[in-house]
């Protein structure tokens, strides 16, 4: 049996961004998702701290040192440029993998995005 589990997580990041044409995704500063662990193109959980939406979408690297945060295509109706997100991606794996495994957690500077 596999599970799924929290494999990484940005907490507290600031929208910089909400681009409606485009063709979908969410764009985040590159040296957060190395730091997160997070790969192109992978599934990503977005929460809306700020008015309790939650959407998925899939991870594009934006320009490293930006602090970028962008919401694009549809999902981009769903924040707006200040909103505080969580980004959370989930990894299936087998029950005893699930207890040993520890998830990364990344912390930013609140009001740049970037790494501390």
């Amino acid at each position: 049996m596999l599970v799924n589990v929290v494999k990484s997580k940005i907490h507290r990041v600031k929208c910089t961004g909400a681009e409606l044409h485009y063709i979908g995704s969410i764009t985040i500063d590159e040296d957060l998702m190395e730091a997160a662990n997070i790969i192109e193109g992978e599934r990503v959980q977005i929460v809306n701290v700020t008015n309790g939406e939650r959407l998925e979408t899939y991870a594009i690297p934006g320009p490293r040192k930006s602090g970028e945060i962008t919401l694009n295509g549809a999902a981009a109706r769903r924040v707006a440029k200040g909103d505080t997100l969580i980004l959370i991606v989930y990894a299936f794996m087998s029950v005893d993998e699930a207890k040993q495994f520890k998830p990364t957690l990344v912390f930013p500077d609140e009001e740049t995005n970037l790494l501390k």
